[in-house]
């Protein structure tokens, strides 16, 4: 008989959580406390917030070319595949836009959930002309990443994407897991299990939907969760519109999707809110859920696979 495991711990900034289920419920305990060493050993590379994390230390280095661990050039090669894959919505590199926003410190959340985001007039947003993703490249035999100085790095969900997989992948041999980096899945395990993922309501009523996902990543991107109340008193939030550089408010506060890696969904998901509504559902190949500011809920339906079995909540 099959037991699970579970690990639940704060991390990156939100919680995170790691299941394993297996008729090894010893072996599946000491993966799960690895799976949190290494979440957290994560968080101490990867911070924005700590000075003396890696990633803090690679962002204010005045050479050129850095050397870099493993991971974090991992981290620099997951941003250039996502803002290549979004066409430059997802920029990795807005790091002074949204300091300037009011999230330059580790913050509370203080825009409660179901506040109204329907009166911005809604716009698409679009990639910077500045392109700073463009500017990293990862060099594996030197061990380096190489940038113009002052070209700084925040890769979000990126990293928390990354690292659903990379826990993932290192749990495959399980009968079934689940990874949870705050809100980031990555589910599988040799089992064939199939497990039920809650699609939340940004306006923080009763489940949207409810996907049941054998072997995928899924991940939500939002504008209502992590958001504050700005300088001139209107809702701000850290998904940016990289063109303008300012919180987006495309029509699209909410966006779920599917895919076959958590850091696909994560990169389809913001991409997704990002487009708005006319052209959201062209960035979930896989499915997913769309929240648009006015409430209207749209699931959409997957185009190729990975083909997940979707109810309703």
């Amino acid at each position: 008989m099959r037991q699970e495991v579970v690990e639940s711990f704060d991390c990156f900034g939100g919680h995170c959580a790691v299941r394993i289920a297996d008729r090894e419920p010893g072996a599946a305990a000491r993966a799960a406390s690895e799976a949190r060493r290494r979440l957290l050993a994560a968080h101490r590379t990867l911070s924005r917030f700590d000075p003396d994390s890696e990633l803090s230390r690679l962002n204010r280095d005045r050479r050129r070319e850095v050397p870099a661990s493993p991971l974090l050039r991992r981290v620099v090669a997951a941003a250039l595949d996502a803002g290549l894959r979004s066409g430059g919505l997802v920029d990795a590199t807005l790091v002074d836009e949204i300091e300037a926003a009011g999230y330059g410190n580790s913050r509370d959340f203080d825009a409660a959930p179901g506040a109204s985001w329907a009166s911005d007039s809604p716009r698409p947003a679009g990639p910077s002309a500045r392109a700073g993703w463009c500017e990293f490249v990862v060099g594996e035999r030197a061990g380096t990443v190489t940038r113009p100085p002052g070209v700084r790095l925040d890769p979000g969900g990126i990293a928390k994407g990354l690292m659903a997989d990379l826990v993932g992948e290192a749990l495959a041999d399980f009968d079934s897991f689940a990874v949870d980096c705050c809100g980031d899945l990555r589910i599988g395990g040799r089992g064939g299990r199939e497990r039920a993922v809650l699609v939340d309501d940004p306006a923080g009523g009763a489940p949207l939907q409810t996907l049941r996902i054998v072997d995928g990543g899924v991940a939500t991107s939002g504008i209502t969760r992590r958001a504050w109340t700005g300088p001139d008193d209107r809702p701000a939030h850290q998904i940016l519109d990289p063109a303008s550089g300012l919180p987006a408010f495309t029509g699209v506060v909410q966006a779920t999707a599917v895919a076959s890696t958590a850091l696909l969904a994560e990169t389809l998901a913001k991409s997704a809110l990002l487009v708005g509504p006319a052209r959201a559902e062209s960035q979930l190949p896989f499915g997913g859920v769309i929240v648009e500011a006015d409430g209207a809920v749209r699931f959409v339906e997957p185009l190729a696979s990975p083909l997940p079995r979707v109810v309703a909540a």
